[in-house]
């Protein structure tokens, strides 16, 4: 979209460009590998919280907390994994139902609104996470920041995934070419 216009952005955005994407990668890894592991997490506990209550009439403390926490991390983790593999929402019929000059500047509002989203809810995220360092859970007894990093976290990586989209869009990747 601006390669033409603004040739030094190119040069500029291609290191830039290669090192964010690298960034990108490993959150995403990182975001798979967690997700996996939260989900696990809870493919366990909830059929031994299910079993406990209903075979052995006796039901832990613990797992309706730790479920539900690992409910947040896979959630916040799978959706950043899912934002890069292409799985949200998208209004697709309508960017390609209008002429080009409007698509473009319909994709360039919804970067900017998403990264504009992404960048406050991860702020917020933090936030919570510093406010609720001194909390504890009532059953295990977690600090209650250990739950809420999963805003923070999965937002940062959602803003950089965007922001790396944004700059493709933008004509910065790798060949100057935007979308």
């Amino acid at each position: 979209m601006f390669s033409k216009r603004a040739p030094f952005l190119i040069v500029l955005g291609s290191g830039v460009m290669r090192v964010l994407q690298r960034f990108n990668e490993f959150l995403v890894e990182a975001g798979s590998w967690g997700t996996i592991l939260f989900m696990a997490v809870i493919a366990v506990v909830i059929p031994y919280e299910v079993v406990g209550r209903y075979v052995f009439q006796k039901m832990t403390i613990w797992s309706g907390e730790v479920s539900t926490y690992s409910l947040v991390w896979a959630s916040m983790l799978g959706g950043a994994v899912g934002l890069k593999k292409g799985y949200m929402i998208s209004m697709t019929s309508v960017v390609e139902s209008v002429p080009p000059a409007v698509a473009g500047a319909l994709k360039l509002a919804s970067y900017l609104c998403a990264l504009f989203f992404f960048g406050v809810m991860f702020g917020y995220g933090l936030f919570q996470t510093l406010y609720n360092a001194k909390q504890t859970s009532p059953a295990i007894g977690l600090v209650m920041s250990i739950p809420y990093a999963a805003l923070p976290t999965g937002f940062f990586i959602m803003f950089f995934l965007t922001l790396e989209e944004f700059m493709i869009f933008l004509g910065l990747g790798p060949k100057g070419e935007g979308r």
